[in-house]
């Protein structure tokens, strides 16, 4: 099965990811691995990507498309695959679906997952962390038994930048942005499934597989 998954920051997109993986037997590929795999493995488009982001410049879509193809001829997608964090733009959707028409396949569901902005807020600027051991906590939901500090370590519980209320939703409004022409152009393709991203894990994965069932 060749999936595309969106989900704005918070949205639990990583949980969902891996139960698609699990499920389909099919790898979850992201832009930043491929691009980092590529430069580590030294082909012909990592080397020209590292020389691009050594600059300071950004990956051209040709060589991100190139990066694409190659992965996608790998031999773990040959049932399928998750493209995570691309297309970012009708351009990329467009070069993507000539890409895989080329190898006689295409995209045949976009999940998206669809979390109210309030509470993406809410999961987001209630993490806090402990910069001495690491450890995790959320106020609401995992919160610590005294309030800022760590129950393992005794250390003061940090929040991170990106964390804070104003930054998530300045994300959430850029993500709305890139995303919403894409969700259009997916969804007069008749590929777009809008999955509710709301309620327990379980029943969000219920939710996926009966819209993939259709």
């Amino acid at each position: 099965m060749n999936l595309i998954l969106f989900g704005p920051p918070g949205a639990g997109k990583g949980t969902q990811a891996q139960f698609l993986v699990d499920v389909y037997k099919i790898p979850q590929i992201s832009t930043g691995d491929m691009l980092r795999a590529a430069v580590k493995n030294q082909t012909p488009l990592g080397l020209k990507a590292q020389e691009i982001m050594s600059q300071g410049g950004l990956v051209s879509d040709e060589i991100v498309l190139g990066i694409v193809e190659e992965r996608l001829a790998q031999e773990d997608c040959r049932n399928g695959f998750v493209l995570d964090g691309f297309p970012r733009t009708i351009p990329q959707a467009d070069a993507l679906a000539l890409l895989l028409q080329r190898a006689g396949r295409a995209i045949e569901h976009v999940v998206s997952l669809e979390v109210d902005t309030d509470e993406i807020v809410k999961r987001l600027s209630g993490r806090r962390s402990c910069p001495a051991c690491g450890k995790g906590y959320h106020l609401t939901y995992d919160a610590p038994k005294q309030a800022g500090v760590c129950d393992i370590c005794g250390a003061v519980l940090v929040q991170r930048n990106d964390d804070r209320e104003d930054t998530v939703r300045n994300r959430l409004h850029v993500y709305d942005q890139q995303t919403a022409p894409l969700k259009g152009f997916y969804r007069t393709r008749h590929l777009l499934r809008e999955i509710p991203g709301m309620g327990p894990i379980a029943e969000v994965q219920q939710r996926i597989a009966a819209a993939l069932a259709v």
